[in-house]
């Protein structure tokens, strides 16, 4: 997706989601700072981690709001997670490409604190963003795990979805080879099967099933590419 079909509607959701949550500030400071957000998120260089990521995103968390404690937060929360983000060649390996949640933490404490929001609010937007760096709900608040549940949604795409999921993935990453793309992406499908439980809220654990299967399907897959790509040496 790319800036120039940018929903319409993003912007004064932006703009209503910081006024619920108390801002202070005019809403032409708010609509500024939303712009400046969203001129982060349409960098095209953002092939998966762009603006429809954060259109599903927002769509998978009202999927889930009922669930939230402050719906407000946990929006901005998903607006903030990507703020600061990168996929060149440098960054991937040192293991430092993607979003980056710490970073994006903060810059969500300066955007916010400038926009007006009590201290208590600032603090739960970026706790929640600082926790999507290894989706570690579980221990944290209800807010949290919807934020984790509904940034991990896509892993329980139906299968065309999920298919153009990874090719964005990859397309962001255009750079790596594709042996050390393919290994560095097993281990995080693997890290992602072995955990006891993908989704920590009660209705994103609907998604369990569909996730695990999409997962499978893409470490078999991975598995027999890497296979091809490293045959075994006949004079072993």
């Amino acid at each position: 997706m790319s800036a120039a079909t940018t929903p319409a509607w993003l912007l004064p959701a932006f703009v209503r989601e910081a006024t619920a949550a108390g801002s202070t500030a005019s809403e032409e400071q708010i609509a500024e700072a939303g712009d400046r957000l969203l001129r982060r998120w349409e960098n095209p260089a953002r092939r998966y981690h762009g603006i429809q990521h954060l259109v599903e995103l927002l769509t998978r968390v009202d999927e889930l709001q009922q669930e939230t404690r402050l719906p407000h937060c946990v929006r901005l929360a998903a607006w903030y997670h990507g703020a600061v983000f990168a996929s060149d060649s440098a960054s991937a390996y040192a293991a430092k490409g993607g979003e980056d949640e710490d970073a994006s933490a903060e810059f969500a404490r300066l955007e916010l604190r400038e926009l007006g929001l009590p201290v208590e609010k600032i603090d739960a937007v970026a706790t929640m963003v600082h926790g999507l760096a290894r989706h570690a709900a579980g221990t944290q608040s209800t807010d949290a795990a919807v934020l984790s549940d509904a940034d991990l949604a896509i892993l329980a795409a139906d299968p065309q979805r999920y298919k153009a999921y990874l090719q964005d993935v990859r397309a962001e990453y255009s750079a790596i080879p594709d042996e050390r793309f393919m290994r560095s992406r097993r281990a995080i499908v693997s890290k992602l099967l072995a955990r006891e439980r993908l989704y920590t809220s009660p209705l994103g654990a609907t998604w369990e099933s569909q996730a695990r299967q999409n997962l499978t399907a893409e470490l078999a897959r991975l598995d027999k590419a890497l296979a091809a790509m490293s045959p075994a040496d006949d004079t072993a």
